[in-house]
């Protein structure tokens, strides 16, 4: 009998109440609250399974859940759907928060940990911080030194011209690519960074934006976290450091970039930067960023 098959695996029963054991599907069905009264919590689950599991005992026509079961099961489920999406605007808030704090304070730096430390300028770019060849000059003579903890100075003009004489210590970087090796390098705290080219007008500030640009995408995991936050661009470029602080430039000359002995290295120079940017172009679509 299917009474027999229900309970003879359970040492817990050795007389069962004449409710149970007169149970058959011909029968007039037991109320749920008496067999549920005399049945063990594994005999419960083996009666009554959860919604993704079968019985095999055929007991959907006899048996009926009760409704609080399955309100219960819909209230945990709801709170848990409740739970998981209240997490996810609170990283959002944080993001738009720090992405708030930086629009409404220009003066801190790109990842909003501090302000800018060298005085800036307004120059040919406003989306740009600018400084003065003076400042710079500072900077090169340790007037900053108690403030910054290093400092680079990226000249982007072609190899011809940074050859012809350029600022004491720069590196030159006119490729794409050799950014791209800069951001491989270790960084420090309070680490500056300062580009330029010949007037500072189109090189100079394509490579600052497109160190940015893979400098976020680096780090977009860690918004607003950046290797090089503060980076400045250095007012009216080369040229204008050279007519104020040539004794600072090694050597100390100014090779301009249509100089008349150097066509031929213009154009391949300038095949060559063109080259590597075109497929950037179709990868990248032109999109306003804060910096």
């Amino acid at each position: 009998m299917l009474s027999r098959r229900l309970f003879d695996t359970c040492d817990d029963f050795d007389v069962m109440p004449a409710s149970i054991s007169s149970l058959s599907f011909d029968s007039t069905p037991v109320k749920s609250d008496d067999l549920m009264s005399v049945m063990t919590p594994n005999i419960k689950r083996s009666l009554f399974p959860d919604d993704d599991e079968d019985s095999g005992l055929g007991m959907d026509d006899h048996i009926t859940f009760t409704p609080s079961l399955t309100k219960s099961a819909k209230r945990q489920r709801t709170e848990d759907v409740n739970s998981t999406c209240s997490k996810r605007p609170k990283v959002c808030t944080n993001i738009k928060a720090v992405v708030t704090k930086l629009e409404e304070n220009e003066d801190l730096i790109a990842d909003a940990s501090r302000l800018y430390t060298l005085p800036t300028v307004t120059g040919k770019h406003t989306d740009l911080k600018s400084i003065t060849p003076q400042t710079l000059t500072d900077v090169l003579n340790g007037g900053y030194d108690d403030v910054i903890s290093d400092y680079k100075i990226i000249d982007c003009r072609y190899p011809y011209e940074f050859e012809g004489g350029h600022i004491r210590g720069a590196e030159n970087m006119y490729l794409h690519e050799t950014i791209l090796t800069l951001l491989q390098q270790p960084t420090k705290d309070k680490q500056i960074v300062i580009f330029h080219c010949e007037f500072s007008s189109e090189r100079g500030p394509k490579m600052l934006r497109f160190l940015r640009s893979k400098d976020r995408e680096l780090n977009k995991e860690n918004y607003p976290s950046l290797n090089f936050p503060e980076v400045y661009l250095l007012d009216n470029g080369y040229k204008a450091f050279f007519n104020e602080q040539s004794d600072l430039c090694d050597p100390v000359s100014y090779r301009p970039m249509l100089h008349s002995d150097h066509s031929e290295d213009l154009r391949h120079f300038r095949v060559k930067s063109k080259s590597w940017t075109a497929g950037e172009k179709r990868r990248y679509t032109k999109r306003s960023m804060r910096f």
